[in-house]
């Protein structure tokens, strides 16, 4: 058997692909077109190796193969193939072939690569002028389909069931880092969705949600840690582009189910049970900090009442979108968990009001301040909140500072593994009940009663609770004056030096 391909194997090439288009347009567009065709790719070696496979198993029986074909996972039309589109790769018109194979390839499978009345490719145009005069274009498509030609995505040629959906997050982390500022969009750093995903772990049979799930990382991650195929996924995104990532995302990784929609969720949220939000065991996310312009004027009276707690300003968005996603737990059992600016710990006004009510109320689990400089496009440092709604009568919350435990990077730092799992770690024993108030580890962690964050005005600033202080060492004033003194004679020696060579020379 010939040697199969690796995820890095693959990434080798199709990074190579993105040569293509390097110095045409902007990483945060050339994007789309790479996981485009990567994805086409992939569904057209799945189908082709179905089809020989049926076409073994019936002996030839052409009738027999297209039935066993129309139960398969996805349709995939003649010419929307990636081997029919190779074949073209000289047309003068590649760019319209491969537009119309995309097209035909929505129309075939409607509910997987449709919604909200367009298709997920609608934002991706082959036949762009965006890629150059015609000529200049059809050279970069006859480029680009020979380069993923020759990758084979045959599953028997793959070293394992995750290679191609690990391919495709190492595409989007390292368009992340390409795109910059822009990469906060559609990209959660991966140490951070992580941290949330492995905080959030919960038994088989959950239904977990992400309002602003971009490509759909986190809300994989989430989904992996529960450990069991028997997960429901549901995410929603604002943009059109991305929204389109995060499905072919979902499908690359095996998680044909989930159901992500196209939308503003504070504005329009698309997940419903009748009138009625639905509800879920755990909500993740990682929305825009501190978004001016959420939607106040239409949360005045939203029909939903998510707001009941009071309405944020209209220029920081980040209590909005926290209470959304309360609003969208069970009751007596959801879980939350979101990554927010700090201002979100200690801003007063509405903000604080918002935040009194929620401690109040006995929600708040966890505050974890995380380091600086993590996320594309800001350096500010985040920290993530933990919400219950399975919180008894212990009103205690635990209080983690998280700043320093980083690898430091050229242009971000990151999570080690180490630093990553001591957060987890820490989190879980104060779940199983292991810590009493007070310090837990010194400088890192600190367990708050209720009473205290209220003498704090219900202010969640992680300093209030952590002392990271550091008492400068004492001064050995007998080792100063030594070393003053040394100092002094050494000077003199020198000034006498001096003075000889000016003496030698007449000065």
């Amino acid at each position: 058997m010939s040697k199969k391909l690796t995820t890095a194997e693959i990434n080798q090439v199709v990074w190579k692909a993105c040569d293509t288009f390097r110095g045409v347009i902007d990483p945060s567009q050339y994007k789309d077109y790479i996981l485009t065709m990567l994805f086409l790719k992939y569904v057209s070696s799945v189908h082709d190796a179905k089809r020989a496979f049926y076409m073994d198993k019936y002996e030839g029986n052409e009738q027999r193969v297209q039935r066993a074909m129309e139960r398969e996972r996805f349709k995939l039309p003649e010419k929307s193939n990636f081997a029919y589109l190779y074949e073209q790769r000289n047309a003068v018109d590649i760019g319209e072939l491969i537009d119309k194979a995309l097209a035909k390839l929505e129309e075939a499978n409607p509910e997987k690569l449709s919604g909200e009345g367009s298709g997920i490719f609608r934002n991706v145009s082959f036949n762009s002028s965006n890629l150059g005069d015609v000529k200049d274009k059809n050279v970069r498509l006859k480029n680009l389909l020979k380069d993923f030609n020759s990758l084979d995505l045959r599953p028997e040629h793959l070293e394992g069931n995750d290679v191609i959906g690990d391919a495709y997050e190492y595409l989007i982390q390292n368009f992340a880092g390409d795109a910059g500022k822009k990469a906060g969009e559609f990209y959660t750093p991966s140490e951070v969705s992580t941290l949330v995903a492995r905080l959030s772990k919960q038994g088989p049979g959950v239904r977990i949600y992400d309002p602003t799930c971009g490509s759909g990382s986190l809300l994989i991650k989430a989904a992996k840690e529960v450990g069991s195929k028997d997960v429901s996924l549901y995410g929603q995104e604002a943009n059109g582009s991305t929204w389109a990532m995060a499905i072919m995302n979902m499908f690359l990784h095996g998680f044909d189910d989930a159901t992500i929609r196209w939308g503003d969720t504070l504005r329009n949220p698309k997940h419903k049970e009748g009138d009625e939000l639905m509800k879920f065991d755990t909500v993740v996310a990682n929305p825009p900090f501190s978004l001016d312009k959420w939607g106040y004027e239409e949360a005045e009276a939203d029909p939903y009442n998510r707001f009941w707690r009071g309405l944020p300003p209209k220029s920081k968005g980040d209590w909005a979108f926290i209470s959304h996603m309360i609003e969208s737990t069970y009751a007596q059992k959801g879980l939350a968990i979101v990554v927010v600016p700090h201002g979100v710990l200690f801003r007063g006004s509405s903000e604080g009001k918002i935040r009194k009510q929620v401690i109040e109320e006995n929600l708040l689990d966890a505050v974890i301040g995380l380091p600086a400089n993590l996320f594309y496009g800001t350096g500010i440092p985040a920290a993530i909140l933990v919400f219950s709604k399975a919180r008894q009568t212990d009103r205690s919350v635990l209080f983690i500072d998280g700043s320093q435990g980083f690898e430091a990077g050229k242009k971000q730092n990151r999570l080690g593994e180490q630093d990553l799992e001591k957060i987890v770690a820490t989190y879980r024993a104060y779940k199983a009940g292991d810590y009493a108030l007070g310090v837990v580890e010194d400088k890192y962690s600190y367990l708050a009663s209720f009473e205290e964050i209220e003498e704090n005005d219900f202010n969640l600033n992680i300093p209030r609770y952590v002392d990271t202080f550091e008492e400068e060492a004492p001064v050995d004033m007998a080792a100063v004056q030594k070393e003053i003194g040394a100092l002094e004679a050494e000077l003199k020696a020198v000034e006498a030096e001096m003075q000889g060579y000016l003496k030698q020379l007449g000065l």
